[in-house]
């Protein structure tokens, strides 16, 4: 088996993974289907100290077998204490990383009510928080927010309260960036196979930093491969959310 022959949606579970490399023993706390592979796949090869959940009180093995009892107020603790990394969707995101999945449209009288603010604010001021963004376009990664959920680095800053916030990377299905642009502003940092630079900055909402050299994003190995189709997700979920 080529690493050649990986699908699109093969490189979103790998550049999820990736978010979680050299974490050690923290809470990996995925939401949505792609961060859960690549938790999973993380976990079986080089971040073998994750722990996981079987998204309510327990933590489970790779096999789903229990390990132990997590109760919300060792959760919280978790959370507060910086043990924990979530992967987040985003229904909008702009340049310094602020996040929404509270309502689209003015506050007063939204257009359209969503989730809600949700543990995002804590999230992100405690705990390092990554996103994953399964259809790129001008609509999600906008100039401005409609409300601010996650906080990005501008309000972040402009509050005070960077000593434990944390934004290492946003997958999309176009791409990887990271937050090494100019006052912590979006960057991209690799492509997928097939998407160019331009394609990228075609779909984004606002003017977004690239680096000096964007590469593809890194091609999941033969070994890799093997457990995200036999192991990780052996009924293929992961193509319907990412077509490629």
């Amino acid at each position: 088996m080529s690493a050649t022959t990986a699908t699109r949606a093969e490189f979103c579970v790998i550049a999820c993974a990736e978010a979680w490399r050299d974490n050690g023993e923290v809470l990996a706390s995925p939401m949505g289907l792609i961060p859960s592979f690549g938790a999973r796949l993380a976990k079986r090869t080089f971040s073998p100290d994750l722990l996981l959940t079987d998204g309510e009180a327990l933590l489970v093995g790779l096999d789903g077998t229990v390990e132990g009892w997590l109760p919300y107020r060792r959760h919280l603790a978790m959370v507060a204490g910086g043990r924990r990394h979530v992967m987040m969707g985003a229904s909008q995101i702009d340049r310094f990383g602020n996040q929404n999945i509270s309502c689209i449209g003015a506050w007063e009288q939204p257009a359209r009510q969503l989730l809600g603010v949700r543990g995002a604010p804590a999230n992100t001021l405690n705990n390092p928080v990554s996103y994953w963004v399964p259809r790129h376009s001008p609509r999600v990664f906008v100039e401005r927010v409609d409300m601010v959920s996650g906080v990005g680095h501008d309000r972040a800053r402009e509050a005070g309260v960077t000593r434990f916030h944390r934004l290492p990377r946003v997958v999309s299905d176009l791409g990887v960036f990271d937050f090494g642009g100019p006052e912590h502003s979006m960057r991209l940092v690799s492509v997928h196979p097939g998407v160019t630079v331009e394609e990228v900055r075609a779909a984004t909402g606002f003017e977004l930093a690239v680096a000096d050299e964007v590469p593809c994003t890194r091609e999941p190995s033969a070994e890799e491969l093997r457990l995200i189709r036999e192991v990780v997700d052996p009924r293929g979920l992961r193509e319907r959310e990412v077509r490629g």
